[in-house]
């Protein structure tokens, strides 16, 4: 079964910061490529943190805060002398430790990592933990706009049969909205763990809800057991 990667939907061209980008530089960049965020990048290209509009506005005295304006952020937020600013840099406000991911990560990894820390987009990174691109929750959605039926096919020609090798009947399937159920029986418990994981896997599979029980316990427990 191929899994689609994050490389495979992330985006390379990435919009980025230094530590010492002005805030007022940082709005700009917001503004211009429409994002709600960006990286920001020591000189080996390495993601020190995440700048995004939450971490302007909170870094924003009260006074310059502008009800109803893309991002919160004055006009010329770091702009000339005595008018009302943030802090000066990135640096500054930038959210840390930045969380990122593995390029070679599989994409419904990704979009859990994302729900789970609650933010919009993850930077992209290589096994040297340098910057190769960013990607976002439209990025991933569609990962969880495959049709039921589509999914459970997949569950029954490339888990059940393909990989596990189990007869026709054995496990029954229903997928409501992602939501993949699992009910029936396999020989060995050893095999529920195995089942869980590849169900798990597979592109638009939101979560699984398996009452497949085990005829035989070969792990050491006395019982045959339910997952």
């Amino acid at each position: 079964m191929r899994q689609i990667k994050v490389a495979d939907l992330m985006t390379d061209e990435v919009v980025c910061a230094a530590p010492g980008t002005a805030f007022g530089h940082i709005v700009q960049l917001l503004e211009e490529h429409g994002i709600s965020g960006l990286p920001v990048l020591d000189d080996e290209d390495r993601v020190l943190g995440v700048v995004s509009r939450t971490d302007l506005l909170a870094h924003l005295p009260p006074e310059a805060r502008t009800p109803g304006k893309a991002g919160g952020a004055p006009k010329e937020a770091g702009g000339a002398p005595g008018e009302a600013a943030g802090p000066a840099t990135a640096a500054e406000v930038m959210s840390v430790p930045a969380v990122t991911v593995r390029a070679d990560e599989p994409a419904a990894g990704a979009a859990r990592l994302m729900a789970r820390c609650g933010v919009d987009r993850l930077p992209v990174v290589d096994v040297e933990d340098r910057l190769v691109g960013i990607v976002t929750r439209r990025d991933l959605l569609h990962l969880f706009l495959r049709p039921d039926a589509e999914i459970r096919r997949r569950v029954v020609t490339e888990v059940l049969d393909a990989a596990l090798g189990l007869p026709s009947g054995a496990v029954d399937v229903h997928v409501v909205h992602g939501v993949v159920a699992l009910e029936g029986h396999v020989e060995r418990q050893s095999q529920l763990t195995v089942l869980r994981g590849l169900v798990e896997r597979l592109d638009g599979v939101v979560s699984v809800v398996s009452h497949v029980t085990a005829l035989v316990d070969d792990t050491g427990s006395r019982s045959a057991m339910a997952w």
